[in-house]
């Protein structure tokens, strides 16, 4: 391993809890440079009859881009383009899934999330809700989807977010900032084609790269780490510290970076994230910031918790030429910091991952509100 990997480890010990978390992963993944043209493949033996379509639900950057162009479309198969400028939301869901339900009289055959983590989460919920009743915001929270979701297959665009192999789908509800976490909600297909990440702006690049390591380093701190986790975030940070700190040709460095965000979405699949992911919350909530974005502003302030991780991370900012945005909570009204507090503080498993049992007199308001005020 690499000697800037040899972060402090946290001892493991042995569970003694007899009750173990059965959990789903992608029973089927095709991996390599060019491998988004199996896709026709792939879906010929998933599709019903002639009537019942495949939805491609497509970033709407793709939309006058060759890409479109290669998607497999047969019969009545429909491509739907989504902004992905903000926040994958409930009502959004909803809107896709009653406009496909009053489109076609027939069931789909599957649903095709094509994009980043905003696309890839949306896919998943729409193929929830398509054979689930209710609105998308019933099923914020943990295990409430009853029926298995429609098949569904997820292509990432960008590396990073993880969401192509989590068994959550986080949205932005009327209340709350919250995944729909389901055994039904993990892809039963997905298709790694690192070609397909060379159009990302290169700050993208970095967001959503910064997602992923910032993964790594709440999961391998965290309360909950043990063997299963430990093994993939281990193996996620790796590969992070030789894409954004060495010089690795750029066909590698997209491998190198795909496969970063597949471990560590399964880092924290048995396990959790911490600190900076349940304060990015609150940012989203709130004032609308994108994820990867939520992630380095709060990320950069926490080197009381992760100081290892943390010069990590500045190192790399560094070496990028990454500007992040200044004075985001300079303006804010108290009842503004009000709501970041607690949106994040409802995030209870991240801060007992981070924190452990005793989180809640460790982390108060007040500390909370003064990380904030600093961003």
């Amino acid at each position: 391993m690499k000697t800037e990997n040899n972060l402090k480890k946290k001892e493991i010990t042995s569970n003694q809890n007899t009750s173990y978390r059965n959990f789903p992963m992608v029973p089927r993944v095709v991996f390599g440079q060019g491998s988004f043209n199996q896709l026709g493949d792939v879906l010929l033996p998933k599709r019903h009859n002639s009537e019942a379509p495949f939805i491609f639900l497509i970033d709407d950057f793709f939309e006058d881009k060759e890409l479109v162009g290669r998607i497999p479309i047969m019969f009545n198969d429909e491509i739907i383009f989504v902004s992905a400028e903000e926040e994958p939301k409930t009502e959004q869901v909803d809107a896709i899934v009653q406009r496909i339900r009053e489109t076609f009289e027939e069931s789909p055959s599957g649903i095709i999330g094509i994009g980043g983590g905003t696309l890839l989460d949306l896919a998943k919920a729409v193929a929830i809700l398509l054979n689930n009743k209710g609105k998308a915001q019933d099923y914020q929270g943990w295990d409430l989807v009853s029926k298995p979701s429609l098949y569904h297959v997820g292509i990432p665009t960008i590396s990073g977010t993880g969401a192509e192999v989590s068994r959550t789908t986080v949205l932005l509800g009327p209340e709350k900032k919250l995944g729909i976490n389901s055994d039904f909600t993990t892809y039963d297909q997905v298709i790694l084609d690192p070609d397909l990440t060379i159009t990302v702006p290169k700050e993208q690049w970095f967001f959503t790269g910064m997602d992923c390591f910032i993964h790594c380093i709440e999961s391998l701190n965290g309360t909950y780490l043990n063997a299963f986790s430990q093994s993939y975030g281990e193996k996620a940070l790796e590969l992070c510290i030789e894409v954004f700190l060495e010089d690795v040709p750029i066909a590698e460095s997209r491998d190198k970076l795909m496969m970063a965000s597949w471990h560590g979405g399964m880092s924290i699949a048995y396990s959790q994230v911490g600190i900076a992911h349940a304060m990015s919350y609150g940012l989203s909530y709130l004032l609308g910031i994108k994820h990867g974005i939520g992630n380095c502003l709060v990320f950069q302030h926490l080197e009381e918790f992760y100081p290892e991780g943390v010069q990590l991370f500045h190192r790399m900012v560094k070496k990028h030429s990454i500007h992040l945005p200044q004075g985001v909570c300079a303006n804010l009204t108290q009842n503004d910091f009000d709501i970041l507090v607690n949106v994040a503080l409802g995030m209870e498993a991240l801060w007992e991952n981070a924190l452990g049992k005793d989180w809640k007199n460790i982390m108060t308001p007040e500390r909370l509100q003064e990380i904030y005020q600093k961003i």
